[in-house]
């Protein structure tokens, strides 16, 4: 969420993940650190972001 720039700091994330206001692939998520792979979906706030593996 960092990254996308959809929250300043990690420590917002986190609450925010606690609060279930946050979901992976269409389902609510409350698991801190869990790994998104190439293809998956996060959303917030009606923003959503498709993870995309690095080259």
């Amino acid at each position: 969420m960092k990254l996308a720039g959809m929250v300043d700091a990690g420590v917002e994330a986190k609450f925010l993940i606690q609060d279930g206001e946050v979901s992976v692939n269409g389902e609510v998520c409350i698991q801190r650190g869990k790994k998104l792979y190439d293809g998956d979906t996060f959303a917030y706030q009606g923003q959503s972001v498709t993870v995309k593996a690095s080259e």
